[in-house]
């Protein structure tokens, strides 16, 4: 009994490599010469950019009349505590104040309905100056931090904790809280005149 020829499973055809002297020259592929790592040589990394206006981690563009973006909760806790925002702000910073208000914070305070029909009258106080919004969707906390990020001449006003945490990775934005029946600010410059407690 002779051999029996069995085909192997799976095989295929034998191809010529692109490295091939056979192959011509413009076809085959070029031979990767390593480069030997030089130890003094200057090492490249990718840092973030700071914008200019940040010195150490105080920010030089704010300055009376402070801006000072409203969030929906921090409205609605003001009205609770019996304060007006735009005297108690004055009253916190000791200079002249401008609150804004975007669409997005508008469209949300809107959505709430008429149990909070007073927060939506202060909102549409003439003295509130008012943001338009061009991107989609109404989701306000997302809203203030990209206005936040690339604009940095805002201080948040907010008491919502989840923001502030996601504020608090932005350098050189204040925060304005309240606390104790009154307006406080956090990560404010000494020089500015921002108070204590």
């Amino acid at each position: 009994m002779g051999k029996r020829k069995t085909k192997k499973f799976a095989s295929i055809k034998r191809m010529i490599s692109l490295k091939d002297q056979r192959i011509k020259e413009k076809d085959r592929t070029k031979v990767q010469v390593k480069k030997k790592n030089d130890p003094s040589e200057i090492k490249e990394k990718d840092v973030p950019k700071y914008p200019s206006c940040l010195f150490f981690q105080y920010n030089t563009q704010l300055g009376p009349p402070y801006h000072i973006l409203v969030d929906t909760n921090f409205i609605n806790f003001s009205i609770k505590a019996k304060l007006d925002i735009v005297q108690s702000m004055m009253d916190c910073l000791y200079a002249k104040c401008i609150p804004c208000i975007t669409d997005c914070v508008m469209a949300e305070i809107e959505k709430l309905g008429m149990k909070y029909r007073v927060a939506l009258r202060i909102a549409k106080d003439p003295r509130f100056e008012r943001l338009p919004c061009t991107h989609k969707g109404t989701y306000a906390d997302d809203c203030l931090v990209q206005r936040v990020t690339q604009h940095k001449c805002y201080i948040l006003a907010t008491v919502d904790r989840d923001l502030k945490r996601r504020i608090r990775k932005i350098p050189g934005v204040p925060i304005m809280y309240i606390s104790n029946h009154r307006f406080n600010i956090e990560r404010m410059p000494d020089d500015y005149g921002a108070p204590r407690f």
